[in-house]
């Protein structure tokens, strides 16, 4: 039975679907619409698990809670076999934008790899403009109704691989045409940032904003690695650096808590963290803390003055919405609007926009909850 990812999201009396949101950690390839799948599916012959989408959905569910990461991007090898042609990657990108703008998305940030989509036959410039095209037309949809969204491309490099550097020249060269910052993804575990200076490097001297998946199926080390070999600029994910935070007093509702360097330096440098609550589950992420969204370390991170942002990462695998998430950590930490509304202005404040274009976003989600 298919999950209604926004149904009965209300919190105070208000929608949260409704409000003004940031998207910075939502995989393209991980948020197609099941429907979509079965059609291109079906234009290029090739088989899926089921041409039913809501059991197609159920597949999807099923398959991500793993528990593993290396399980879990399993899952892609179906989505990125629909997306090797012009015609695919501009509509599911349309529909990505589409998506996130009904679920009250008014800034997004969608991270692909476009080294992943060329068995079709297109070059990595032609990826990149037909993901353009896509992300365009969406907006345009989406301004004929009423509504305005802005999306930007993250470019990405598969860690596993070696075209990260080629990967870097390529965001540059779009940065003028969708493109607003690189990451690298993929198995975490075994291939460090470090793998990949020479790409970060060379994004450095071009002035060009970083995210790196790093603290999710790996720790400290490889959070270190983004930072220091990546200049990271934010983490994506990063929920293990909680793993550098000791607790070591509790006093009724008072706890104390002992911070590690690399921790402390995350903290007060107000590095942003790209926090995925589903997905941290489904992954194993969190496996060291507990099971359970209550056992996540959002909450202790929060609370100890950490850039938390709230991410969904893969739609389609975790079969959720950044409605649903918000409504699952409300209900996990009693949080209120006005909790809320500070995970959408540390997603704003940590935008790879200009400082003018995060002043502009930071009024209007102002803006929007106040109403």
């Amino acid at each position: 039975m298919a999950t209604d990812t926004h149904a009965d999201a209300t919190l105070q009396g208000v929608r949260i679907q409704s409000l003004p949101k940031v998207s910075l950690h939502d995989h393209l390839d991980g948020a197609l619409r099941p429907q979509t799948i079965i059609e291109l599916a079906s234009e290029i012959g090739l088989d899926v698990p089921s041409t039913d989408a809501d059991d197609l959905a159920d597949w999807f569910e099923d398959q991500s809670d793993s528990g593993s990461l290396v399980e879990y991007l399993k899952t892609f090898d179906l989505t990125t076999a629909v997306m090797q042609t012009r015609d695919g990657l501009r509509r599911v990108a349309r529909e990505f934008v589409e998506d996130l703008a009904a679920d009250g998305v008014i800034y997004g940030e969608v991270r692909w790899a476009p080294e992943q989509h060329l068995a079709g036959g297109l070059t990595l410039d032609e990826a990149v403009e037909a993901v353009q095209e896509g992300i365009e037309e969406g907006e345009d949809a989406v301004d004929a109704n009423g509504s305005a969204i802005r999306v930007g491309q993250l470019i990405t490099a598969m860690r596993h691989a070696d075209r990260s550097l080629e990967i870097a020249k390529l965001a540059v060269a779009h940065r003028s045409r969708g493109a607003v910052g690189f990451d690298i993804a993929g198995a975490e575990d075994g291939f460090p940032a470090s793998n990949h200076r020479a790409a970060f490097d060379y994004l450095a001297s071009e002035f060009f904003p970083v995210t790196v998946h790093a603290g999710e199926a790996a720790g400290l080390d490889s959070i270190r690695s983004a930072l220091i070999d990546g200049r990271a600029l934010r983490l994506g994910h990063g929920v293990r650096i909680a793993e550098d935070l000791d607790v070591v007093q509790e006093k009724g509702e008072e706890v104390f808590v002992q911070f590690g360097d690399l921790a402390r330096w995350v903290r007060d440098r107000e590095i942003p963290l790209e926090l995925s609550p589903s997905s941290n589950l489904q992954t194993g992420a969190i496996a060291r803390w507990g099971t359970q969204l209550e056992d996540h370390p959002f909450d202790l991170l929060y609370q100890l003055g950490f850039s938390v942002t709230v991410n969904v990462d893969n739609r389609t695998m975790s079969r959720t919405s950044l409605t649903r998430e918000l409504k699952l950590l409300a209900d996990a930490f009693e949080y209120t609007l006005d909790d809320l509304e500070a995970f959408q202005l540390n997603a704003a404040a940590a935008a790879f926009l200009s400082v003018e274009e995060r002043e502009e976003l930071i009024e209007l989600i102002a803006e929007g909850f106040d109403r």
